[in-house]
């Protein structure tokens, strides 16, 4: 399965401190198992030295002029990949929480087409660093809400560490949640009938950077995501009964 074209997409905002081991990582692990694999950088605006540190490093990179979030930098990245004919699309983050020793078990069951979404999971075997109790505490909330909506249970909802298909590669080059993206995409992918797999991995505390999501953030989060989660279910469900019609 060498010969598939694999593109990783790491977003960036602020990332000074951890992109260029990010990278250098990603390119490790691609020479080890011999992947025909490319790193995409996609620079959020962002308002530190992220950008000049891309320009030397090993990687395509996109320079977006305005700061669009974490979903649309993804956007951006997938439809990259989309129109650029990857078999593969990867998402991790520029913080270093996703070790890139991690990304093989991302992609053996895309591989193996036993899924078309792979996330990563901190929580199947519950080792490596797990995130605070008050964030596990809304993850669980998210997975519940998930379940509720699509009747599959993710153990992280809010993992951003997933491997799309190029099946999934259409459904989000269409339409990608523009911020927080994670658990509502997952309803998304539901009720577009990808199959869904979660595998176990470990993660780590971020390498740098200030998370975007702070105390003062997480009731606005919390209300954000439910409510666009709530839309997209709406929307998709909308969509299908017209179609049966």
């Amino acid at each position: 399965m060498n010969e598939l074209k694999i593109l990783v997409i790491v977003p960036c905002y602020n990332e000074e401190e951890a992109i260029a081991t990010v990278v250098g990582e990603i390119n490790a692990v691609k020479r080890q198992y011999g992947l025909n694999l490319s790193v995409l950088a996609v620079n959020d605006c962002s308002s530190d030295r992220t950008l000049a540190v891309l320009r030397t490093l090993d990687c395509l990179y996109l320079d977006l002029p305005v700061n669009l979030g974490i979903g649309g930098a993804m956007h951006a990245g997938y439809k990259f990949a989309f129109r650029n004919g990857y078999d593969i699309a990867v998402q991790m983050d520029g913080d270093g929480q996703h070790p890139a020793v991690e990304l093989p078990k991302i992609l053996q069951p895309i591989f193996e087409n036993k899924a078309d979404v792979v996330i990563g999971s901190r929580f199947l075997k519950g080792t490596g660093f797990q995130s605070s109790a008050m964030r596990r505490l809304g993850i669980n909330y998210f997975r519940r809400l998930n379940q509720l909506l699509i009747g599959q249970t993710i153990q992280d909802s809010t993992s951003g560490f997933r491997a799309f298909n190029r099946r999934a590669l259409t459904v989000v080059n269409t339409y990608y949640p523009d911020e927080y993206p994670e658990p509502e995409a997952i309803v998304q992918f539901g009720l577009s009938q990808l199959r869904m797999l979660e595998v176990a991995v470990e993660m780590r505390e971020r390498q740098g950077g200030i998370s975007s999501i702070n105390t003062s953030k997480a009731v606005y989060y919390m209300l954000k995501v439910t409510l666009g989660t709530l839309f997209v279910y709406a929307r998709l469900r909308t969509k299908r009964s017209r179609q049966l019609t």
